[in-house]
């Protein structure tokens, strides 16, 4: 721990006693503990090594701002690629689309890669930018809180360490944590647990009775690799999805060579794949004539793939398609009718100490749980406490819900930018779509308040709750709102994660920057 000065404790000398006397008490000087020094004192400062992290860090040099910090808990990058590494981990979206426009891949192995894959993706955009250099890792975060005087963001780690930075990019992303879901009885299993995002891949699933919990995009993954090896798998399922067809495909080698050598041919696949995701929102997010052919398109697939009335009527939704996410698959409909595997769909009473109960009294004994019950995305609350002016605490703001303006920076919390805030989930198109906007939007705000030496901006309390009163109005008529419960939403019903619109409406408000929105204060 660095300090400004190291003071050693001292006594007042006492008076020499007579043997036969008490000896007086002595009074020792106050002691000043030592005062702790910032780590650094930086411009931006990044928090989390994952992809909106390191497209931030990339964006920010590229603006000519060095002065820059990557802090990352864990002690690699990757972020929800290094974590989920379980069995058929793949992207849904298409990899040429999955990526930055401004760091192309020409060498993909397929239509849809798989997470490993993705993982390499993301140690190349380290390398080819030279970010080691500016990434700490093992670097927990405890606290954010923003000094009015100094116009400062103190961000404090559980070792008791800390930093300083002018401005605060928080990268941790939605799908950063994860816990096992509420079931009784949870703890008395004496078999194994494992959660979908921290395999335990020393665990042999050979030969194993495995029971899977949830049956959603990591679910439809991994029941087929476990289909492959173990005796028997029992899947719980409380809600079936729709599932479509999964357009995946091996590139060839001629395929990467274009691409490499007239990148843009790459570019020009790019913006197909882009425009095509574009009219599912016409599907997806609204209740629409679309929506009914892809409610067919995807009730063709299960009864292609699924002979028996009764299966298919237990993997049919009774609600509109997208109002949960939309899953892909071609693999997940069969896997559920090999001989080793049974689709369970009476509700869990509770967990034994050998298996799962279900409602009409049957426990099922299984050797492993793997728990595919996903993440806890921050819809409500804050990962770590964030203090913002006169002591607002932004966990308890976003306690009904949370709120932002263009789902990037929050009033009272000045000099801080959020990526994938609130409302701003894709249902149709890629993330990193999103993200990249909110990434260019945070990097020329930041460019401004460093070039024209700003204390602090803040957005305007008034311009924040008419943003957000005009989302939820639109939220309204979304299939997300349709009635279902999804992860979408809060337990009150409140939607604070998606964006009711097309990439490209959240891409063009993510282009204007309008300072009269913002409180200005100059150093």
């Amino acid at each position: 721990m660095n300090s400004q000065a190291h003071l050693s404790a001292t006594t007042v000398e006492s008076t020499p006693q007579p043997a036969s006397t008490k000896p007086r008490q002595t009074r020792s000087k106050k002691v000043t503990p030592p005062v702790k020094k910032a780590l650094a004192i930086i411009d931006t400062l990044i928090i989390g090594a994952g992809f909106a992290g390191l497209g931030s860090a990339i964006r920010l040099k590229q603006a000519g701002l060095e002065n820059l910090l990557i802090i990352e808990r864990s002690d690699r990058v990757g972020g929800t690629w290094r974590d989920n590494t379980y069995p058929g981990a793949a992207c849904d979206i298409p990899s040429n689309l999955y990526s930055y426009s401004f760091a192309q891949n020409p060498n993909w192995s397929r239509g849809f890669s798989n997470s490993s894959e993705i993982l390499g993706y993301i140690h190349y955009l380290v390398d080819h930018f030279k970010l080691s250099n500016l990434i700490k890792f093992n670097q927990n975060v405890a606290s954010l809180s923003f000094d009015e005087q100094t116009g400062l963001w103190t961000i404090a780690l559980i070792d008791g360490e800390f930093y300083q930075a002018r401005t605060v990019i928080s990268a941790a992303g939605p799908l950063s944590n994860f816990s096992f879901p509420e079931i009784a009885g949870l703890e008395s299993f004496k078999g194994k647990k494992i959660h979908s995002a921290n395999w335990d891949h020393n665990y042999q699933i050979e030969g194993k009775r495995v029971a899977v919990i949830g049956t959603g995009a990591s679910a439809i993954q991994i029941i087929p690799e476990l289909v492959k090896t173990a005796e028997f798998v029992k899947v719980f399922q409380r809600t079936p999805g729709w599932v479509t067809p999964r357009p995946d495909y091996k590139t060839p080698e001629w395929n990467k060579i274009i691409f490499r050598k007239l990148p843009a041919t790459q570019t020009a696949m790019r913006k197909a794949l882009y425009w095509t995701h574009e009219s599912m929102a016409l599907a997806v997010i609204w209740n629409s004539p679309l929506t009914k052919v892809a409610e067919q398109l995807a009730k063709s697939h299960l009864k292609r793939q699924v002979k028996d009335v009764w299966l298919r009527r237990q993997l049919t939704p009774d609600f509109k398609i997208g109002c949960k996410r939309v899953l892909v698959s071609n693999d997940y409909y069969p896997a559920l009718q090999q001989p080793n595997c049974k689709l369970i769909t009476w509700p869990i009473v509770k967990i034994t100490e050998n298996g799962i109960q279900t409602m009409e009294g049957v426990e099922h004994v299984v050797d492993c749980i793997v728990f595919a019950t996903g993440f806890d995305v921050s819809k409500s609350g804050t990962p770590f406490p964030i203090t913002g002016i006169n002591n607002r605490n932004l966990a308890e703001e976003w306690s009904r819900g949370a709120q932002a303006y263009k789902s990037i920076n929050v009033s009272g919390f000045p000099n801080l930018f959020f990526t994938f805030g609130p409302n701003s989930g894709p249902g149709h198109n890629s993330a990193l779509v999103y993200m990249e906007s909110q990434i260019d939007y945070a990097v020329r705000v930041i460019k401004t308040i460093i070039d024209q030496k700003i204390k602090l901006l803040d957005v305007k309390p008034n311009i924040q709750a008419e943003y957000n009163q005009k989302i939820q109005k639109r939220l309204t008529k979304t299939n997300w709102n349709s009635g279902c419960k999804s992860w979408y939403l809060t337990d009150d019903g409140f939607n604070s994660t998606m964006y009711p619109g097309f990439a490209t409406q959240y891409q063009n408000q993510m282009k204007n920057i309008d300072f009269s929105d913002y409180s200005l204060v100059m150093k």
